[in-house]
C-alpha cells in the first residue's frame, strides 16, 4: 500500500498511522470473512452471493482487549494501538477514491469495555456514509456483550455483522475465555440481530469457531452449526483451524491440522448448499464425534447410493449425492435429459460435469470399471 495514497487529504501523522495500519491488519488473520488472499497483504478478497469477489481492507479497530481468550495473541492487552474513528474513515476512503478496494471488514478487541470501542466503531461508519459518502459494503464484527442500542444502529449502517460463537458450547468457551458469558454476550445478541434483520430486506449476519483449541469433537461443532443456521438464521459460519500463538495462554497446545477446517467447510456445503439433513449427514463421523480426512461426500455416496447410479433415471437428491455433481448441475443434468438422452461420458463433461463423479454413474449402460 502507498504511502502516499493513505496522505492523500489526511491531517494525520502518516508515521503513526502506517504502523497501526500494519499492526491491526495483521491482528485480523484469524478473523474468517472470505477464503482467499491478494498479494497486496492489507486487502482480501471475499464472495459475494452472487460470485462476484469484492476486495475488502480488513482491520481491527483496536488490539486493546481485557478479555481472556487462551488463543487469541491481543488476551489481556492494554499497550496496544488503536485508530480513531477519523483516522480510519479517511484511510479507507482514500484507499476506495483510489481504486484499490471495494469494502471494509472491520473487527476489534473490545478495549477497556465493549460500548465504548463499538460507538467509535460505528463513528467511523457514520463518517464513512455520511461525510465520505461511502457506499461500498462494510462487514461489521459485533462485539460480545455490547448493548442492544449500538447492536441496532450497527445493523442499520452495516451490509453485514457478525458476532464470534467461537465454541460449540457454554463449556467449551469457559476453556477458550473464561472472561466472556456465552449465552448472555454472545447467543443473546445473535438472537437480537437476527430478530432485528427479520423487520428489514436487507443484510445478514454470520459467525465463525476456532477448531481444536479445547478438544471438542466435530460432531460437537456441526450440532452448534445446525442451530446456528436453523435457529438463528445465520448466512455463513465460518471455521479456524486453531493454531497455537507465542505468548498466549494456549501457546503449549497442539495445533489443528488444516485439513480438518476443510473438512467442516465441506460438511457446512452438504447441509447449507445441498440441503442434506442432520439425519442423513451422522454417518460421516467415527465413532468418537470426529471427521476423516475425506470428502464426507465421497463417504455418503458409498453408504447411502445404489450405485453405480444411472445418470437418466436418477432424480435430483440422487445426483446431488454423486462426488462431482452439485445443484446446478444436477439442474443441467435434469433440463438435458428432457431433450435427449445422455449417451455417453463426453455428455456430461460437455454438461460442465466434473469426471470425478464418472466412476459413480451407469451411463446408457456403461460403466466404468474401477472400484469405488
Amino acid at each position: 500500500m502507498e504511502r502516499s495514497i493513505l496522505a492523500r487529504g489526511a491531517s494525520f501523522d502518516l508515521e503513526d498511522v502506517d504502523i497501526k495500519v500494519q499492526a491491526l491488519s495483521r491482528s485480523t488473520r484469524y478473523d474468517r470473512c472470505c477464503h482467499r488472499r491478494n498479494d497486496d497483504s492489507l486487502i482480501y478478497s471475499a464472495s459475494g452471493r452472487n460470485g462476484c469477489h469484492v476486495r475488502l481492507f480488513k482491520t481491527l479497530f483496536t488490539n486493546e482487549c481485557y478479555h481472556q481468550c487462551g488463543y487469541c495473541p491481543n488476551a489481556g492487552t492494554s499497550n496496544g494501538c488503536s485508530y480513531t474513528p477519523e483516522e480510519l474513515s479517511n484511510i479507507v476512503s482514500s484507499l476506495r477514491r483510489e481504486g484499490l478496494i471495494d469494502g471494509l471488514f472491520l473487527s476489534s478487541g473490545a478495549g477497556r469495555d465493549e460500548d465504548s470501542t463499538m460507538e467509535e466503531m460505528l463513528e467511523t461508519v457514520r463518517i464513512l456514509r455520511e461525510r465520505h459518502g461511502f457506499s461500498g459494503y462494510i462487514h461489521l464484527k459485533i462485539l460480545p456483550g455490547t448493548s442492544r442500542h449500538l447492536i441496532e444502529e450497527a445493523v442499520e449502517l452495516a451490509d453485514r455483522v457478525s458476532i464470534n460463537i467461537e465454541a460449540p458450547s457454554m463449556d467449551v468457551m469457559h476453556e477458550l475465555s473464561p472472561t466472556k458469558d456465552y449465552e448472555r454476550d454472545i447467543l443473546d445478541r445473535q438472537m437480537y440481530i437476527r430478530d432485528i434483520l427479520a423487520r428489514r430486506s436487507r443484510g445478514s449476519q454470520t459467525t465463525q469457531l476456532v477448531v481444536g483449541a479445547a478438544g471438542e469433537t466435530d460432531l460437537e461443532i456441526f450440532q452448534r452449526v445446525v442451530k446456528e443456521y436453523r435457529e438463528i438464521g445465520v448466512s455463513r459460519v465460518y471455521y479456524s483451524a486453531f493454531v497455537p500463538i507465542k505468548g498466549t495462554i494456549f501457546e503449549g497446545k497442539q495445533p489443528q491440522l488444516r485439513w480438518r477446517e476443510s473438512r467442516l467447510y465441506q460438511l457446512d456445503w452438504l447441509y447449507r448448499v445441498y440441503r442434506l439433513s442432520p439425519e442423513q449427514i451422522k454417518n460421516v463421523f467415527d465413532d468418537y464425534g470426529f471427521l476423516i480426512n475425506q470428502d464426507p461426500k465421497v463417504i455418503l455416496a458409498g453408504e447411502s447410493l445404489d450405485l453405480p447410479l444411472d445418470v437418466n433415471e436418477a432424480d435430483f437428491q440422487s445426483l446431488i449425492r454423486v462426488p462431482g455433481i452439485g445443484p446446478e448441475s444436477a439442474r443441467r443434468i435434469i433440463s438435458y435429459r428432457r431433450r435427449e438422452r445422455i449417451e455417453s461420458p463426453s455428455d456430461l463433461i460437455r454438461l460442465g460435469i466434473k469426471r470425478k463423479a464418472i466412476p459413480y454413474l451407469k451411463i446408457n449402460g456403461w460403466v466404468q470399471k474401477r472400484l469405488l
